[in-house]
């Protein structure tokens, strides 16, 4: 009988995962796995879970907690035969929005029983695995303010994005496209590297990007008059920013970013700090995923 192992973070996300255990036990039940369930205990926790479940030959392992949960698990499974499978409990879900899978736990663990597995490509920022986007610039600094803020939730996330907007420098950035290839400086308010079409929460960085395409989308927003905020967010939220005037992307493999300081990253939404030059890999096809049949 194949195996599964459901790894769920109790902490992480949003919304209690007390129903998890039961809605899985209901539906593997009359399935062909033979399920076992675990609990992270801290941080890094999920991927060693994850790592040990592929080297023991499981089928799937499905992440249950927000998108730094699915991002550890992942990282764990990335290169092996073990597909991962997600029942998104986060603010974003950005992976699991873009795999199609449901934001309803009981019926994203139907999916995944019933579904079939696909294999997509995974990226690199500096060595650290990403499977959706990295970025820097002002959402990288609202992830980061954001993360060290005292209190959470929606409020809190709106006022940080005023404040950081009313401070925020625009950086140039040398972009250094498909190892030496091409070469261009811009400045950016937002630079995103990204492999799937979104942030999280419908928020479409780039709208044309494929998980499994063999290439990463390299999204630029240029930085624009104050009166034109409202325009762009619009744009971002409705999947339309192909055609803001300053918006542009292109299809690349490898990207070195060369800055002017240190400062805030995100990698699949979790913020972090690196140094004046990042590099940025693409590893094709290298993650099994389980999708919706």
């Amino acid at each position: 009988m194949k195996k599964a192992l459901a790894i769920i973070n109790p902490i992480s996300g949003t919304g209690s995962k007390k129903s998890i255990p039961d809605l899985l036990g209901q539906a593997y039940n009359a399935s062909e796995y033979e399920l076992f369930l675990t609990y992270t205990k801290a941080a890094g926790h999920a991927e060693e879970l994850a790592r040990r479940a592929a080297s023991e030959g499981y089928d799937h392992v499905i992440a249950v907690g927000g998108d730094g949960t699915v991002n550890e698990v992942a990282r764990g499974l990335v290169g092996s035969q073990t597909a991962l499978a997600i029942v998104p409990k986060g603010s974003g879900n950005g992976l699991a929005r873009s795999l199609g899978l449901s934001m309803k736990s009981s019926k994203v663990i139907n999916q995944i029983v019933s579904g079939r597995r696909i294999t997509i490509d995974s990226c690199t920022l500096n060595g650290r695995p990403f499977f959706c986007t990295c970025g820097m610039g002002f959402d990288a600094a609202v992830s980061m303010s954001f993360a060290e803020a005292s209190t959470r939730g929606p409020v809190t996330y709106l006022r940080t994005m005023v404040d950081e907007y009313r401070s925020f420098t625009p950086d140039t950035y040398r972009l250094d496209i498909n190892h030496g290839e091409r070469t261009l400086e811009t400045p950016a308010f937002v630079l995103v590297v990204a492999n799937a079409t979104q942030y999280g929460n419908n928020a479409y960085i780039a709208p044309e990007a494929d998980l499994s395409d063999g290439l990463l989308d390299l999204a630029i927003i240029r930085p624009f008059p104050v009166i034109e905020a409202a325009l762009v967010l619009g744009d971002l939220m409705r999947g339309k920013l192909l055609g803001n005037k300053h918006y542009s992307t292109e299809r690349i493999q490898s990207l070195r970013i060369t800055r002017s300081t240190s400062g805030p990253v995100h990698i699949d939404g979790e913020p972090l700090e690196e140094g004046t030059t990042i590099d940025i890999e693409l590893r094709p096809q290298s993650l099994h995923v389980i999708i919706p049949e």
